[in-house]
């Protein structure tokens, strides 16, 4: 069924730039955009039922490329440590619980409606190793008609016992989610996912890479993470993201651009465990594939928008120390945002033609004067607007209501 929707339309077809429709149409059939314009003769739809947002703002939906759902329940609590003491301490006893089925969905559902809440309408998503708890994840994806590849986590060494699976059983729980989630076409889909070289043996990470193929210092021969990856078939052979690079350079920066391996930027993470700060300008000059990821829990703001305005002021922090590299502009970030983050999960975060509807409509109108351009309105939405200015929300042109909690 044909549908036109009529507001303030802003989206970024190249990433220097946005494309701005100030009370354009936008024409969605069976969740694809057919098209956009400034009036309903260009598109071809005069007659067609015209669903008018006013003087609101249409633009693509928020994704998440980089997060741990069964840790929300430690958002915002031991950020003082780093990385391998706050695992130790708080992200590996609260993973532990997802054995758990019942824990699992209370805490998923919460994890859900806070993403529903901030206009996240696609995900890659870290489960724990717990299979059924992972298979309640993917239905509760499923229930609320949001998009996501889910991945079981795979983990077998440097690690509790209660996270420590064994590689034929890590393979087995991989399979049958596989088998019941990897349909054609559906919104959530399993995905292979080691959790990170120190804690796989080269078994595990051979085995998920066998994996992945078939279905679509501790590794002292590899040179770094890269290598280890690309050595098992998981670095590109597949469509592949590795999160936070912030020290990828050389021959590894190389071989993510030849692999076309996607960087999941994740800005608060890197500032609360001390990891340091991608090179986001250097990715996007050289060609790399880029997302956003909250990175939940290393990260504590699961508001995509948020995101946007963090990585622009990582930019600005490199820009400091080398005047070379300019730092991010608001449509170079809203690019990787939308349109370069959705094209892992296909035509996903533009509104050009063939594009799913993913959207969302915002009322600013507590935030703006009257004499704000449309981008100004949007950036000041980015920087210090919130959830109640989202009044609807779209995923592959099915609009989204509220999860149960």
């Amino acid at each position: 069924m044909k549908k036109v929707y009529k507001a303030h339309i802003l989206f970024t077809k190249e990433k220097d730039r946005f494309e701005v429709f100030e009370n354009g149409y936008i024409a969605v059939e069976n969740g694809i955009v057919l098209g956009v314009a400034n009036n309903l003769k260009d598109l071809g739809c005069e007659g067609a039922e015209v669903i008018d947002f006013g003087d609101k703002l249409l633009i693509p939906a928020m994704n998440d490329m980089h997060v741990h759902a069964p840790q929300v329940h430690n958002q915002g609590v031991a950020m003082d440590l780093e990385l391998l003491p706050w695992l130790q301490n708080y992200t590996f006893p609260e993973e532990s619980k997802y054995a758990d089925v019942q824990y699992a969905e209370r805490m998923y559902r919460r994890f859900l409606h806070t993403q529903w809440l901030f206009g996240t309408m696609r995900s890659v998503v870290f489960g724990t190793v717990h299979t059924e708890s992972t298979r309640v994840l993917m239905n509760l994806y499923q229930e609320a008609g949001m998009g996501a590849l889910v991945g079981k986590v795979a983990m077998n060494r440097n690690c509790p016992d209660a996270l420590c699976e064994d590689v034929d059983a890590a393979v087995e729980g991989n399979q049958m989610l596989i088998a019941e989630f990897n349909k054609p076409g559906s919104l959530v889909r399993p995905i292979i996912t080691p959790r990170f070289v120190p804690s796989c043996t080269p078994e595990l990470l051979k085995a998920c890479g066998q994996l992945a193929t078939t279905y679509s210092e501790l590794e002292p021969e590899s040179k770094n993470y890269g290598d280890a990856y690309n050595r098992y078939g998981l670095f590109g052979q597949t469509p592949t993201i590795m999160a936070h690079c912030v020290w990828t350079n050389g021959s590894e920066l190389e071989l993510m651009k030849k692999n076309k391996v996607m960087v999941a930027h994740c800005p608060t993470s890197n500032f609360n465990l001390s990891s340091g700060l991608a090179p986001i300008r250097t990715f996007l000059d050289e060609g790399l594939p880029i997302g956003l990821g909250s990175d939940i829990s290393g990260g504590h703001d699961l508001n995509m928008f948020r995101m946007l305005v963090y990585a622009i002021q990582v930019s600005k922090m490199h820009y400091q120390i080398d005047k070379s590299k300019a730092f991010l502009t608001l449509p170079e970030i809203f690019w990787i945002a939308t349109k370069s983050a959705g094209s892992f999960f296909g035509k996903v975060g533009s509104f050009e033609p063939g594009y799913e509807f993913d959207a969302l409509v915002i009322d600013d109108a507590v935030l703006y004067p009257a004499e704000y351009s449309l981008v100004h309105r949007l950036e000041r939405f980015i920087y210090v607007g919130d959830d109640r200015q989202i009044l609807h929300r779209f995923c592959r042109g099915k609009e989204v209501k509220e999860p149960k909690v």
